[in-house]
């Protein structure tokens, strides 16, 4: 029924709307086994039941904060770089978590556990909390912790012959709110929507001096005809754990004779355009080379040896690095 003809149905019954959100789920099949909420106090395994309220002031304001983390083979991979991430951006934010950080850690380990998943990620926030439909924050009655497990839907580790980037003209954020990973993501989608419209891949955010910035929600990176590996300063931008990760592992290829040198610093567009490779980085990806940008080739259009060895690198930091903490299923 349409317009004005359409009755809305009333349920009066917790029953009767619990019976719509398990029809819901058994249509969509979505992969998500397991959810922590700090507002139920416990992990649900039901995703039906993975809700959150409407008056937390995250869903209706926005004031809330988040960060993730990739679950390999059963290990937990860069988790406390991304949780001490979350809570520099929770500080920003104005945000006092309901726990410390340990038991935020534990929280998400057991919640790893019960998903029983041992491939996929894990989606975690921190909000003002619910409370009412103010703006100011005070009608809260405390913060709230979620946490989700989705289970890996495949990935882009398949994507050898490179991706197409476009410069956005979506606006970019200001340079306080680019370095808060917060929910605030209408700028992101926007401009990863408008790549998606032009056939590519993800795209680039160029700041008014003409400076690289980011991407929608990832790092990139060049590599100059010199040899010289460089990422856009993070000054503008959110610090990205995998963009981090790499200036870390890189070295090995200036000592290997591959690179001549690696920093992060300002690059600006046309200096990039002249690189001879160029890559998106990011937890989910977590390397792709980036070989056409706004239709023209990168170097000579095929993804480069420098892509190639530093993704290598990042897939067995991934596999057998330090950073992977062992999660213990049941």
């Amino acid at each position: 029924m349409q317009g004005e003809d359409r009755v809305v149905p009333v349920y009066a019954s917790g029953t009767q709307v619990l019976q719509k959100l398990q029809e819901k789920w058994e249509s969509t099949k979505q992969g998500y086994p397991a959810m922590y909420s700090s507002v139920v106090g416990g992990i649900i395994l039901d995703p039906s039941m993975m809700v959150i309220p409407i008056d937390d002031h995250m869903v209706h304001r926005g004031h809330g904060v988040f960060d993730t983390a990739t679950i390999s083979d059963g290990y937990l991979y860069e988790l406390d770089s991304h949780l001490d991430r979350l809570l520099v951006s929770a500080s920003k934010a104005k945000i006092d978590p309901p726990f410390p950080r340990e038991t935020l850690r534990n929280i998400l380990l057991q919640m790893t556990a019960a998903s029983g998943c041992k491939n996929g990620s894990i989606k975690y926030w921190l909000s003002a909390g619910p409370g009412d439909f103010l703006v100011s924050p005070k009608g809260c009655t405390g913060s709230a912790f979620y946490a989700v497990v989705a289970a890996a839907a495949g990935g882009y580790r398949h994507k050898d012959g490179g991706v197409k980037a476009i410069t956005a003209t979506v606006p970019m954020k200001h340079p306080f709110f680019a370095g808060i990973k917060s929910v605030n993501y209408l700028p992101n989608a926007l401009a990863m929507a408008e790549a998606e419209e032009r056939g590519a891949f993800a795209s680039v955010w160029v700041d008014e001096d003409g400076y690289v910035a980011e991407g929608p929600t990832m790092n990139v990176a060049f590599v100059t005809t010199g040899g010289d590996l460089v990422l856009p300063a993070f000054d503008r931008v959110l610090s990205g754990c995998t963009a981090k990760r790499v200036l870390a592992l890189a070295p090995e290829l200036v000592g290997a004779g591959l690179l001549r040198s690696v920093r992060d610093a300002r690059i600006s567009a046309d200096e990039a355009r002249q690189c001879a490779e160029m890559m998106f980085l990011g937890s989910g990806l977590p390397l792709l080379p980036v070989v056409e940008w706004d239709g023209k080739p990168v170097g000579d259009g095929r993804v480069g040896r420098i892509s190639l060895a530093l993704s290598d690198m990042l897939w067995d930091d991934i596999k057998s690095g330090p950073d992977r903490i062992p999660v213990t299923y049941s």
